[in-house]
Order: C-alpha cells, then sequence, then structure tokens
C-alpha cells in the first residue's frame, strides 16, 4: 500500500504539466477516481485505476481536488480525478408537496441546492436510496424526479413524469447541511 501525505500541485502547473503530458504519451498516468463528496477528507483508503492501494492521510491545510498531483516520477504519476456529482432532481407538484419535501430532506440533512421551484439533492450514494424515503411523495406523482450529472446536464436515469422540461443546474444553489 502507498502512503500519500501530500498533494504535491496541480496537473495544470508548469512544473507538472510537461512531465504529466509526457508520461500519460507512454500510458503512465493512473488515476484515482475520488467522489465530490469525499474530496475535502484528508484521511482516505482508495484503489487507482491500475488498483494500486493507497492510503491517503493529508495535513489540515491541504485537500484533495480535480488534477491534484499526489505522486510524480520519472515512471510514474497518480492524479486525482473527482467523480462527477450526481443530483436527485425533485419537482414537487403544489406548494404542500414542496413544504413536505422540503421537510423530508431538511429532516434527513440531505445536501441540497435551489432552482426555482426544483430540489436538488446531492447524490452520495444509491439514488434507489434516497428515492425509498420519498416514496410515499413520489408514488402518488405529488413529486416527479430523474437522476442529473453534474458535467453532462442530462438526464442519466430514466425520467420519472418531468414531461421533458430539465433546468440547467450550474447557475445559483444554495449547499445546505454537511
Amino acid at each position: 500500500m502507498l502512503r500519500i501525505d501530500r498533494v504535491l500541485g496541480s496537473r495544470l502547473e508548469q512544473e507538472f504539466a510537461g512531465r504529466i503530458h509526457d508520461l500519460e504519451h507512454r500510458g503512465a498516468v493512473d488515476l484515482v477516481n475520488v467522489p465530490v463528496a469525499d474530496l475535502a477528507r484528508r484521511r482516505l483508503l482508495m484503489t487507482t485505476s491500475a488498483g494500486e492501494e493507497l492510503a491517503i492521510a493529508l495535513p489540515r491545510e491541504q485537500k484533495l481536488f480535480d488534477g491534484a498531483v499526489l505522486l510524480i516520477d520519472g515512471e510514474r504519476a497518480i492524479v486525482v480525478r473527482a467523480a462527477t456529482q450526481r443530483w436527485l432532481r425533485l419537482e414537487p407538484r403544489s406548494i404542500g408537496d414542496a413544504i413536505e419535501l422540503g421537510y423530508h430532506a431538511g429532516n434527513l440533512h440531505w445536501r441540497v441546492r435551489f432552482e426555482g421551484e426544483i430540489l436538488f439533492v446531492a447524490l452520495e450514494g444509491r439514488p434507489e436510496d434516497y428515492v425509498a424515503r420519498l416514496q410515499e411523495l413520489i408514488s402518488s406523482r405529488r413529486v416527479v424526479f430523474s437522476v442529473l450529472d453534474e458535467d453532462a446536464g442530462q438526464n442519466s436515469g430514466a425520467s420519472h413524469g418531468n414531461g421533458g422540461h430539465h433546468h440547467d443546474h450550474d447557475d445559483h444553489h444554495h449547499d445546505r447541511g454537511h
């Protein structure tokens, strides 16, 4: 198990960019996909795309980020790739439904953001687990849902009665909770 005790810098920094580019041509850049929710953690056990186990223990002043260089030498590099944040898009059908939905999301301490009348919940697990918590609202069609990827801005799962209407969710948002 490889121990990582600091982030060396960004793959975009001049001192790393050329070296990483050369290593990429040799197939010697290994990626570690880190869920967005785990980027702020200082201690992680991860496995790279090539199967190498990492024990990451960063100092307090450092955090992981997309493109963070964890290791680079003449033979290889290990770089962080932030996994795409997935969102559960919830559209209540009435003000009463919106209030009940908001109550549940707050009571469950879900990380959310708003766009008009749409509530987006950051998925940190399986979408089915979140939907199960709202089963009564969803099965009665008082709230319709879909699953979205942050990068794609497109439905990545089945649409459930949202009429094909999509709100781009990169504009304004409010993070709540943790």
